[in-house]
């Protein structure tokens, strides 16, 4: 881990459209034979819609219970059920936007966008910023030059006061070293700047410094984001205004603040993805982590708990991760449990307290070397296809 890692700002690394002419990471990916990889890489309406549909089917029930027990005055009731809808809620933010962003879900690219754009609707979430960003994340994974959407190192926290807020409702916690906003406060601060035309980048953040990059690298990607959070304000504005209006101040629970409530759920699993492992390095086993989830988790996490499979094979829609994870399972380290994976994460981050420049590294099968054949031409176009994410700035024009 270097010195430049510490100290994001404007002279830590050069400009990305500099080190993407010059950085090419030449990616060990587990071989697996081609038409099973296509197989797998098929987007089908049928499991988009019981992924992204029933994620939405489950929202709506309980926001539809949230109604009803408002109006019975059964405050007990409404208060436990609005707990839950949250914890539903907060996979909408960064996790659904993320694989619909990926624009892998269903085959049909209308409904991929209509759901993206209203999961990021309720969610506060900024899909044009993320794609600029994401695609860095997948061709450059934890390069840190090219890659700061998850700057290593990453505190795996469990500080009371975080803790408190991600169980009941996140208001005040403050954007880090991953991509996003902190609470719903920052949320709101940091929407209104992008708003008003402002790129991040003000405060000694190394996520906003992480933004300022992308947005000089990617204006038209930053102009879409301005309008989008435009819309955002409109949107969360009418819903407050409509509460004020009627008396029927629920609206803003369950439309504009359900993803910071009880949102400890995307926290717990999401920061298993990269923290305490390499940075620098070709091999997504090092850099990444998978981890094991019963059926109604990873239903929520979109399957995102086979994140090394899916950052080997970005294509590959977030439903048949567990198949894929099946058939590179020999090449692979033995994936997680999620205790297993904080108490490892853990570990790191205390070593790391006394060791300034330790990195976790993973045991990984020997790298599996094949012949190449006359279809490594269209594998390859398989294996580093990251679906519709790169926003129009960049495709074509990164990585390797």
């Amino acid at each position: 881990m270097s010195a430049s890692i510490e100290t994001v700002g404007e002279s830590a690394f050069p400009p990305l459209s500099e080190i993407s002419q010059d950085l090419r990471v030449q990616w060990y990916r587990s071989p697996i034979a081609h038409a099973r990889l296509k197989s797998l890489s098929v987007r089908t309406d049928k499991q988009g819609w019981y992924q992204a549909g029933g994620h939405l089917a489950l929202f709506a029930s309980l926001c539809i219970l949230a109604v009803l027990f408002w109006q019975q005055a059964l405050w007990w009731a409404f208060i436990v059920n609005l707990w839950f809808l949250g914890f539903v809620a907060t996979f909408f933010k960064g996790t659904s936007t993320h694989e619909l962003g990926h624009g892998t879900v269903f085959k049909t690219k209308r409904l991929n966008r209509a759901f993206l754009y209203l999961f990021s609707l309720i969610s506060w979430w900024d899909p044009f910023d993320y794609s600029s960003s994401h695609t860095y994340h997948h061709r450059y994974t934890t390069h840190p030059e090219a890659d700061r959407e998850n700057l290593l190192p990453v505190e795996p926290s469990l500080h009371p006061w975080l803790l408190f807020q991600l169980f009941t409702l996140n208001l005040l916690t403050k954007p880090g070293r991953n991509f996003g906003k902190g609470g719903f406060i920052w949320n709101v601060y940091l929407t209104v700047r992008t708003a008003l035309g402002f790129a991040q980048g003000h405060l000694d953040i190394p996520s906003q410094e992480w933004l300022k990059s992308l947005h000089e690298n990617q204006p038209e990607a930053f102009r879409q984001s301005v309008i989008w959070c435009r819309i955002l304000l409109v949107f969360h504005t009418g819903v407050l205004l409509i509460a004020m209006l009627t008396g029927w101040w629920f609206l803003p629970l369950i439309l504009s603040m359900p993803s910071f409530i009880a949102n400890f759920g995307s926290y717990f699993l999401g920061t298993t993805q990269h923290c305490g492992l390499r940075n620098n390095v070709a091999d997504f086993r090092k850099n990444t982590r998978s981890i094991k989830l019963n059926p109604v988790l990873a239903f929520l996490y979109w399957h995102m708990n086979w994140h090394t499979e899916h950052h080997m094979y970005a294509g590959v829609p977030c439903y048949n991760l567990k198949e894929l994870a099946q058939e590179l399972k020999n090449d692979m380290p033995k994936p997680h449990t999620l205790y297993s994976a904080w108490k490892e994460m853990r570990e790191i981050w205390h070593r790391q307290q006394s060791e300034a420049h330790y990195q976790f590294d993973t045991p990984v099968p020997v790298p599996k070397h094949v012949q190449k054949n006359a279809s490594d031409t269209v594998n390859e176009q398989l294996a580093t296809t990251i679906g519709d994410l790169a926003p129009s700035g960049l495709k074509g024009s990164v990585g390797s």
